[in-house]
């Protein structure tokens, strides 16, 4: 009962943290005009540092009924988001000029070496509005709330911002007569640095009107400089203007913004690549198989026979090609994780490009694949212990082990670098530490979930016929032949193929979405990629297993498994080399540490995955190869 109850508790748990899911033609919010939208902040986030904080940690003003934290889900607790109220109001399409929010109080030395740095380090204010992340058209992305003048060495403040909301007038009729009900489709700001007059500030309250009309251009003129013991003071306006922009692509100009744009030409330039790649090794694979195959079947039996006596080339190994691999549980163990990531890849990217992940939900792709993976461990556990019973003809004794330590190797290492990357993160105070509190909800949730997930798997994996050998193996192995040069080598290019089918996604996608703040949501061409990516993956190891076992190598399961897996060595080189040319802002041991352990992390997670796929399709090849002939 106890057991039951605390299932109980962890799946409500769930539910409440990965609230906020998205379904395609869910209404939007409509408000009518005079009605009160709220601004909403993020944490404070740069490029140079990849060290994300609160946003009060600075001296803005503060809301009067208090900072309050918008509710979270796993995502955002994962991505450092920590959206809090603001104190910026708006009333739709009622436009306002030169309002006051506030004046902090005289700076200290310390609050002014903080915004300074903050400044230096290109640090920028996310502000939102109906889940709609604000825009600022300049050299910079977002809204910076402070610049350097190189000349003086000065470091001024953007204390008066305006603000632009497009609203769309919607469609359907209300019942309410003579009211017209909007939605919002962008956010728009203009910062700039506003010297104001001190005998104007005095006996002003927040929302009152600046007595003086405030004349602030743009960002090019800088009056507010931050100094010691002097306060500063905060000014807001806002204009509401309608837009022919429909509520359902509101989020197409994130993706057009510069640098931050879906490189279509590249992409569609890179499908076409991985395509005619596919087919070619497809062609050549299918030629060459199918010559040997239909060589040795169309001959009588005597010349079948006589052929036996002078076997040479793939036929030699027939009785050592399927025995049992060094290190057997761990490449069963990394089988099933590689199955693991694989799917929950798979099916959340596929989710995503069915609409079901809206980029106005943050965080719900994050908390959707935690989910995913989560249940997908009994797939795991299944794949794992079914490999384990082929390898070793049948035999389920171990099951057990073997399916701990799938639910136990790939999220263990990522729980021990997650926490040391934390660490950091928590010695830094930045907003992207995760609570302590968290860290123990996933261990339970792993511990009372997962686990016993991954063994229910196991278990009908142990209960599964195990996939019988086509030829019987020899006791005595039989001596491979010297080579001119390692196979290892041969193993570690061909991680080369995919990682060329990959790199203008890994480039222009992945990478610009983790570390350079870009926005991307076009999951349909992600999951085409991806499916092209195993394609290419599956094909490389076939034909470099085929081309070991011809030269009477029958070690080909680490090969197989390493042949594909070996783009993770690549990518991880790639990582390297963006980190020195594309991140040279990168500033600190900590974070050049952060981005090399979530580096790390994402190799180990595709190496998996790709070794999988080249493991079992080499699999499925040897078998099919030997059991389509007949052996004396």
């Amino acid at each position: 009962m106890e057991i039951f109850k605390t299932w109980v508790l962890l799946i409500c748990l769930l539910s409440q943290l990965g609230h906020g899911f998205y379904l395609p033609g869910s209404n939007p919010p409509k408000y009518a005009i005079g009605d009160q939208l709220s601004v909403k902040v993020n944490s404070l986030t740069s490029i140079d540092t990849e060290i994300p904080y609160s946003y009060y940690t600075l001296p803005f003003c503060q809301p009067q009924e208090g900072v309050n934290d918008s509710a979270k889900n796993l995502g955002e607790l994962f991505m450092g988001d920590r959206i809090q109220n603001s104190p910026y109001k708006f009333k739709m399409h009622t436009n306002e000029t030169d309002i006051f929010l506030c004046q902090t109080k005289p700076l200290s030395s310390d609050e002014c070496k903080l915004l300074s740095n903050r400044i230096e380090e290109m640090y920028k204010v996310d502000l939102i509005i109906d889940d709609l992340p604000v825009i600022r058209y300049t050299k910079q992305d977002n809204y910076l709330f402070g610049i350097q003048v190189q000349d003086s060495y000065q470091y001024h403040v953007f204390n008066h911002l305006k603000f632009t909301v497009l609203v769309h007038k919607y469609e359907e009729e209300t019942n309410v007569p003579n009211v017209l009900g909007y939605v919002v489709v962008g956010f728009e700001v203009t910062p700039c640095s506003f010297k104001h007059n001190a005998e104007s500030l005095k006996n002003l309250k927040t929302y009152g009107k600046y007595p003086s009309k405030i004349v602030c251009e743009d960002d090019s003129v800088v009056a507010m400089a931050i100094k010691e013991n002097e306060p500063v003071a905060f000014t807001y306006e806002v204009a509401f203007v309608e837009s022919d922009i429909k509520w359902g692509s509101r989020f197409d100009v994130y993706s057009k913004m510069v640098g931050a744009q879906v490189y279509w030409f590249p992409i569609l330039n890179s499908l076409i690549v991985i395509t005619i790649l596919a087919g070619i090794i497809l062609v050549i694979f299918l030629r060459t198989v199918s010559r040997n195959l239909t060589r040795f079947e169309e001959s009588d039996k005597q010349a079948q026979s006589e052929m036996n006596k002078e076997l040479s080339g793939w036929k030699v190994v027939v009785a050592d090609v399927f025995r049992a691999p060094s290190h057997p549980t761990l490449l069963c163990v990394m089988v099933g994780d590689g199955v693991w990531i694989l799917g929950t890849a798979v099916v959340t990217i596929a989710f995503a490009a069915l609409g079901f992940v809206s980029p106005a939900s943050r965080g719900t792709l994050v908390t959707g694949t935690l989910i995913f993976y989560m249940i997908l461990g009994i797939l795991a556990g299944y794949v794992a212990v079914r490999v384990w019973r082929t390898i070793f003809c049948g035999d389920h004794k171990g099951w057990v082990s073997v399916s701990w330590k799938v639910a136990c190797f790939f999220p263990g290492i990522a729980f021990l670098i997650l926490f040391a990357l934390n660490f950091l993160l928590w010695r830094s105070n930045s907003s992207a530490a995760i609570p302590f509190s968290l860290f123990v909800i996933l261990v339970l949730i792993w511990f009372c979930i997962t686990v016993p997930l991954t063994f229910v798997g196991g278990y009908f994996g142990a209960k599964a016929p195990h996939i019988e050998y086509p030829v019987r193996t020899n006791q005595i192995p039989r001596e491979i032949p010297a080579k001119k040069y390692p196979s290892w080598l041969l193993v570690l290019g061909a991680g080369a193929l995919p990682f060329g089918s990959l790199f203008i996604e890994l480039s222009f996608i992945v990478f610009s979405i983790m570390w350079m703040g870009r926005v991307y949501y076009v999951f349909g061409f992600l999951f085409v990629v991806l499916i092209l990516l195993v394609v290419v993956c599956a094909e490389v190891s076939l034909v470099l297993t085929y081309m070991h076992i011809c030269v009477e190598d029958w070690k080909w399961w680490w090969k197989s498994f390493f042949a594909s897996g070996s783009v993770a060595l690549y990518i991880f080189l790639y990582s390297i080399y963006y980190l020195i040319f594309d991140l040279s802002s990168l500033s600190g041991p900590v974070s050049a540490t952060l981005y090399l352990g979530y580096s790390l992390l994402m190799v180990l997670a595709v190496m998996l995955a790709t070794g999988t796929v080249g493991l079992l399709s080499s699999f499925w090849f040897v078998h099919y190869l030997f059991s389509s002939v007949k052996f004396d």
